[in-house]
């Protein structure tokens, strides 16, 4: 069959009103007059193609796609053929005899990169445990995160365990703050000495020899807590010395020290790129506020500090219980001996920790025996105070989620050029951000709420966080990147994980290629094209 040489730049305009659509909300004009500049340069864009590939023999070729490339440009319509794991051609296919190992049929659908989610957990050697991910068109997951990553002295061991196990997606590793603690033996020493930090600097300079990404923080867990400026900045000199990023859990969330907990993180900015993880208010309410906080990022943007933030679609966090405990409750205190001896404070101190986290309706089990019930459900059923029931667990009794965030506020933040998003979320958490963050920001925030564009939307989940990680070759449409890329129509995505049940699969994605190959369509697993990505 014959390929018309035109392109039909009205097509994917008809059936909709600009108007009233967000996925078409920028501007036709701008769209046209790239698809006229397209059309004078394509027989000479192709025939210098075709003379580089003189046996004409190509993997897989996209037709009639709308391409969004991941920059935050319109999309524009266009075929892109592949050859093995990267992309060689984006624009109009002009000659049809070309070999095609397999044609994909794009009419009516977007492509994008595939998504990278900055901050998420789970396991890969557990075969098949990111499926939750590449459901929702996630082909790369950023994994280590709030200080804490695999506990060995040589990552390398770890890199060739995970390389033995087929991977659905990519893997990007950090190493994180807190395990660099334990295995130097600082572990929840407050200032150690010279040869301790000596010795962790070493493990994290090896750490990131090996092709770790950069450095993870959880300031607000043992034993991330622990560490002073000194550590801090010692950790961002070491890490800047190989252009790497810090992602941090900061030391608190709570609104009224959140401003003061980001400029902790941004004086090691000075050294290194920093990032906050899943920048959030605690307590903070409405619009007002958002634009405070995202005052003070622009504030320090413009003296010169390289900081970003990653952000999920949820108003619930999720985390142990040991966040609503007092330090003298918690490691490496002895948390029998402060029940015994400080049982009332304690009680008191959990009331008000919790009644201020908007009381124990906002707390819904993830974990542990009351799994699937909220802290008033157990205390009713139970007959005792809802700080008795806590004291009973302990700080590592169980997980929770919290619902402690205000949307008028966060949605404030999402709309900073400079958030990207991550799921924080694995396969196995009792919390939906884990299986429909990425569909969610399309269908909550780019098609019903109108808070974001499309491509807008697309670029803070593929070519902002590649961009930020240094992601060579990855992260937006061009040739000479990496194949992994996603085929979808936003009106037929849908996010069906919820509290109750969270581990529903994201649904509508229709095609996932991750490395060139198709690994995910037709709502199912096809192939383990994932690959563990090391940084150079």
């Amino acid at each position: 069959m014959r390929i018309s040489h035109l392109y039909s730049l009205v097509k994917p305009f008809k059936q909709t009103r600009l108007s009233i659509n967000p996925f078409l909300s920028w501007s036709l004009l701008m769209v046209l007059g790239f698809g006229c500049m397209q059309a004078q340069e394509s027989p000479d864009r192709w025939n210098k193609f075709i003379r580089s590939y003189p046996d004409k023999h190509f993997s897989t070729w996209i037709k009639n796609a709308q391409v969004l490339d991941g920059t935050g440009n319109p999309s524009f319509p266009a075929d892109l053929i592949t050859l093995d794991d990267r992309i060689v051609y984006v624009g109009p296919v002009l000659d049809t005899s070309l070999r095609i190992d397999r044609i994909i049929e794009a009419s009516g659908l977007y492509l994008a990169p595939g998504f990278i989610d900055a901050h998420a957990h789970g396991n890969p050697l557990k075969e098949d445990a990111f499926v939750n991910f590449l459901a929702m068109g996630v082909t790369s997951v950023c994994l280590g995160q709030d200080g804490t990553s695999p506990m060995t002295e040589d990552i390398r061991e770890w890199f060739n365990r995970v390389n033995s196990v087929p991977q659905l997606i990519n893997i990007i590793p950090m190493v994180g703050h807190g395990t660099l603690r334990v295995l130097s033996g600082i572990q929840y020493a407050k200032q150690p000495d010279r040869i301790l930090l000596d010795a962790m600097m070493k493990l994290l300079d090896d750490a990131l020899k090996a092709g770790c990404f950069g450095l993870t923080t959880g300031l607000e867990y043992e034993p991330g807590g622990f560490a002073d400026s000194v550590e801090l900045n010692l950790l961002a000199k070491t890490t800047g010395s190989y252009h790497r990023l810090i992602m941090s859990h900061i030391r608190n969330e709570d609104d009224d020290v959140l401003l003061q907990s980001i400029n902790e993180l941004a004086r090691l900015g000075k050294y290194t790129p920093v990032q906050v993880s899943h920048i959030k208010s605690v307590y903070g309410k409405g619009k007002d506020r958002g634009l405070e906080i995202l005052a003070e990022l622009h504030r320090l943007r413009a003296d010169g500090i390289p900081i970003t933030q990653d952000w999920y679609p949820y108003t619930a966090s999720y985390t142990g219980l040991s966040i609503l405990f007092p330090e003298w409750a918690k490691p490496p205190n002895d948390y029998t001996k402060a029940v015994r001896e400080r049982k009332s404070e304690l009680q008191q101190y959990l009331s008000d920790k919790v009644n201020s986290r908007n009381g124990p309706d906002a707390t819904l089990f993830g974990s542990g025996p009351y799994q699937g019930l909220t802290l008033t459900d157990v205390s009713s059923r139970n007959g005792k105070p809802f700080e008795d029931i806590l004291i009973e667990l302990g700080p590592s009794g169980a997980s929770a989620a919290y619902f402690i965030m205000d949307e008028a506020l966060q949605s404030e933040l999402l709309k900073d050029s400079m958030t990207m998003i991550c799921s924080d979320g694995s396969p196995d958490m009792y919390h939906p951000r884990g299986y429909g963050s990425f569909v969610k920001i399309i269908t909550d925030y780019v098609r019903d709420k109108q808070v974001l564009t499309l491509p807008e939307a697309v670029r803070k989940m593929t070519g902002l966080p590649a961009s930020t990680l240094q992601l060579e070759d990855r992260g937006t449409i061009r040739e000479g990147n990496y194949a992994d890329l996603i085929l979808f129509n936003p009106e037929k995505l849908q996010a069906p994980a919820t509290y109750q049940n969270p581990h529903e699969l994201a649904q509508g994605m229709e095609w996932v290629l991750v490395n060139g190959q198709v690994a995910w369509h037709n709502e199912s697993i096809q192939l383990h094209a994932g690959q563990l990505l090391l940084k150079k």
